[in-house]
């Protein structure tokens, strides 16, 4: 009896490190196959990911490149329009003002008669006013004249006389200067009153 209960005894050692064993490698098994499970759920979910998909994390610099960009882009499209606007306002025309008709003949030879009961003395100082009057004057009919419809020919002699002064005396109408010619401002003026008078279409 001592030796079978021996033997039984063994075999049952051998049995329960044979179950151990067993259970020591299944788990190692499980174990493995869980960790190759979660290592290829991962690498599919990476291979399933949307390439084209913005990333979550993108970083502060690109978004300020961006932004720098849009502002550029807005900052280009206004000076273009400013540009634009100021190009058309360069082409336009300015508007030049229309210079006013010379008088008719008859009105500037009536204001020149109305300085026939004028004069002065020169160096007295008064002759600023009365010269510089008649000489205006002068000017104005000169370009009536020549201005008339019937063409300066029409008016040979008052336009010779008055060539003659306008020679004399220049661009100064300053008064010193006028006085020096007081004699031939007045002899013009009194000489075409007396032409106009004479003249057969009456600019009385």
């Amino acid at each position: 009896m001592p030796v079978r209960t021996t033997a039984r005894s063994g075999m049952r050692r051998a049995t329960n490190t044979t179950a151990t064993g067993f259970r020591a490698t299944a788990v190692a098994i499980l174990a493995a196959a869980a960790l190759v499970s979660c290592t290829q759920g991962q690498t599919d979910g990476g291979l399933r990911a949307d390439p084209s998909a913005p990333s979550a994390t993108a970083s502060p610099s690109a978004d300020r490149a961006e932004n720098a960009g849009q502002a550029e882009n807005a900052d280009s499209v206004e000076n273009a329009d400013q540009a634009e606007q100021a190009a058309g306002e360069a082409t336009e025309e300015p508007t030049v003002p229309a210079e006013p008709a010379p008088e008719l003949v008859r009105d500037a030879f009536a204001t020149l008669q109305a300085t026939l009961g004028e004069t002065c003395t020169p160096g007295a100082g008064d002759c600023a006013y009365f010269l510089g009057r008649v000489t205006q004057e002068l000017t104005e009919l000169d370009e009536a004249m020549r201005a008339d419809p019937k063409g300066p020919g029409h008016f040979k002699q008052p336009l010779a006389d008055m060539k003659v002064l306008f020679g004399k005396l220049g661009k100064d109408r300053s008064t010193p200067h006028l006085e020096k010619f007081f004699t031939e401002i007045v002899s013009t003026r009194d000489g075409i009153n007396t032409w106009m008078q004479d003249h057969p279409d009456d600019y009385r």
